[in-house]
């Protein structure tokens, strides 16, 4: 083993900020930032990215490292996790990741890439056969290169089964073989011991902190900065502009939302998010401890 990684997460709005500031503050930690939109410079409020302050309180890595337009993907993360790792255990500090993005918090248990390599040709021919002749025309061919079924595969889905379809006739392997030789490759942090808490509230109380958090977000600036985004090339880089809170807002800048609709519109996507956080957290996640946000204490989270 080449050290220990404590991992906090929680769902959106749980307040996973402060319990890790203070956490990191008690336990000689530095902070690694596990989440999809903190990467981006210039996404500061529809992101709740901790303050000036906070990020002077405890040392933060990977926020703010990417432009607005610069698209990131798990296997870059997982790079740039581990040099951030490697650097603050050779410092002599402890680790904290935090964050709730399941899609880069799976990195720190198990792999997150393949070794298929799908070249561009046949990339934009499958891209090509989409526009002309529709889902269904890929999914059949999947089926037909998959005679056992098609697993979990979401066939409703165009970029899933684009990838499907992808790896499939890049590899001549099935999707089952694909996955199978997938779960049995290392992952990034195999090397490493993970302990992981995951911080929960009661529903009542999450939906009154979510309801909150977007009213100050608008109050803070938020159209604006989605307004100064844009012109920086928000839209793109769709995995940004499709966030929630800066998706509603860009529709409400381009005339699709009234003003009145822009809070209710942010809160009731934020809840839907938050519902699929739970869901992913109880049934991705490995054993962990959960732990009641409201804990005054830090020194029982690991």
């Amino acid at each position: 083993m080449n050290g220990v990684l404590h991992v906090l997460t929680g769902c959106t709005a749980v307040g996973k900020t402060e319990l890790a500031l203070r956490w990191a503050e008690a336990n000689g930690a530095e902070i690694v930032s596990c989440d999809s939109l903190l990467f981006y410079r210039g996404m500061d409020l529809g992101t709740a990215k901790p303050t000036k302050a906070e990020l002077a309180r405890v040392p933060h890595h990977l926020i703010d490292v990417c432009d607005v337009r610069e698209p990131m993907d798990v296997a870059h993360y997982a790079r740039l996790a581990r040099a951030a790792v490697e650097g603050i255990l050779a410092r002599g500090r402890r680790v904290l990741v935090t964050g709730g993005s399941g899609f880069y918090l799976a990195a720190f248990f198990g792999p997150v890439t393949d070794d298929v390599d799908v070249p561009a040709a046949l990339r934009d021919d499958i891209r090509a056969r989409l526009e002309r002749e529709g889902l269904a025309a890929l999914v059949e061919e999947l089926q037909r290169l998959n005679p056992a079924g098609l697993g979990a595969l979401d066939v409703q889905n165009p970029r899933r089964v684009t990838r499907a379809l992808e790896r499939c006739r890049a590899s001549g392997r099935t999707l089952a073989e694909l996955q199978a030789a997938f779960a049995a490759r290392p992952g990034p942090f195999a090397d490493f011991e993970v302990k992981l808490c995951e911080l929960v509230r009661e529903p009542a109380e999450l939906e009154r902190r979510v309801e909150a958090r977007v009213r100050q977000m608008l109050r803070d600036g938020l159209v604006d900065e989605v307004r100064g985004l844009l012109g920086r090339g928000l839209k793109e880089n769709p995995s940004a502009a499709k966030a929630i809170g800066y998706r509603e807002t860009v529709d409400f800048l381009e005339g699709r939302l009234a003003e009145a609709e822009l809070a209710p519109a942010i809160a009731k996507n934020t809840r839907a998010l938050v519902k699929k956080q739970r869901t992913w957290f109880k049934t991705q996640l490995p054993e962990h401890r959960r732990v009641d946000a409201g804990v005054t204490q830090v020194d029982g989270l690991f």
